[in-house]
């Protein structure tokens, strides 16, 4: 039996610059953390030829042609396993929620089924394969920020360039900067899910108008902002101002990225004492985020009583391997 364990992720700017319509006119980024948050997928060898997948369903089939899963059927297909394989997956975060959990679930699946061949995939390879998956063979309308935050973990500034190929830079930061910002964040459930697809490919559409395009160069430019703002470390303040002014971009791009109970919940976090925000992923539900100076944290409790908190830590790592029998 294998074990991978892939992390969830916090994307805090340049959401939306990954995407090919708007990273092959010049170059998109993102900064983006990986949470104590996983999705775990398990990978045995079947006692008969068959193939047993078990998610929300349960799939019994012959060959991997013949699996219904999108990303697990693609996966199989890649890394070249055609029966004799058990797969099961488990998460810590319910699926549609703004988190990565597609791109994390191919990212480990694809590390469990190397792992089942005897092969090590690095992290690079697992991102570029579940991009391959994700992006050209099921063609979904994403970016391509999930694997590689999924893959390589830690706090990273990922650069998306205009030849496809992609540079992930860990944010060094001073002692201690990482913790004081994971104390200031707070993040909220809505209780909505959604497919980011339909969001994203909304927004794909209309990349290329002119207002369009230079919201998602001021986006592009905060990542590089906040970036800068975690080398400094010190008064984490612009942090929060910078979520804020990256939201209200963010919801100017496609109306379907926000509603009005979404507006209600952000703006009553504010009045509380948030410094800033955003609604995690494509939008549409899912979890939000806050930056919350620790004084003013039990008010915006208080404020979204209504919502269930998340409480999280910045995981340092990447999808691995935890066990191996």
């Amino acid at each position: 039996m294998i074990i991978s364990r892939t992390p969830f992720r916090i994307s805090f700017a340049g959401g939306g610059t990954d995407l090919p319509a708007f990273y092959r006119r010049g170059g998109g980024a993102v900064t983006s953390a990986a949470i104590d948050k996983y999705m775990f997928l398990t990978v045995n060898r079947a006692f008969d030829h068959r193939i047993r997948v078990a998610y929300a369903q349960t799939e019994i089939v012959e060959h991997a042609d013949q699996v219904r899963h999108p990303l697990v059927r693609e996966a199989l297909k890649l890394t070249g396993i055609d029966h004799g394989i058990e797969i099961t997956s488990m998460a810590d975060i319910p699926a549609r929620s703004g988190l990565g959990s597609s791109s994390s679930f191919t990212v480990g699946l694809l590390n469990a089924l190397h792992a089942f061949k005897g092969e090590h995939a690095s992290a690079e390879q697992l991102a570029r394969e579940a991009c391959r998956i994700e992006i050209e063979r099921l063609s979904e309308p994403i970016g391509k920020q999930d694997q590689y935050i999924a893959a390589y973990g830690g706090l990273q500034h990922i650069q998306f360039n205009a030849d496809d190929s992609v540079f992930v830079d860990p944010v060094v930061t001073p002692p201690g900067a990482r913790q004081k910002l994971a104390e200031h964040l707070m993040m909220f459930y809505t209780g909505k899910t959604r497919k980011a697809s339909d969001i994203l490919d909304h927004q794909r559409q209309v990349t290329s108008t002119g207002d369009k395009q230079a919201a998602l160069e001021q986006m592009r430019a905060q990542a590089g902002a906040i970036r800068d703002v975690l080398r400094r470390g010190g008064d984490l303040r612009d942090f929060g101002r910078l979520l804020h002014e990256g939201w209200l971009l963010k919801r100017s791009l496609v109306s379907a990225i926000s509603d009005p109970d979404i507006d209600a919940h952000y703006e009553r976090a504010r009045a509380a004492g948030a410094l800033g925000g955003k609604l995690l992923g494509a939008g549409g539900g899912g979890f939000l985020l806050f930056f919350v100076e620790s004084d003013r944290q039990p008010a915006v409790r208080e404020a979204l009583h209504g919502l269930r908190e998340l409480e999280f830590k910045l995981e340092s790592e990447g999808c691995k391997i935890v066990y191996l029998s």
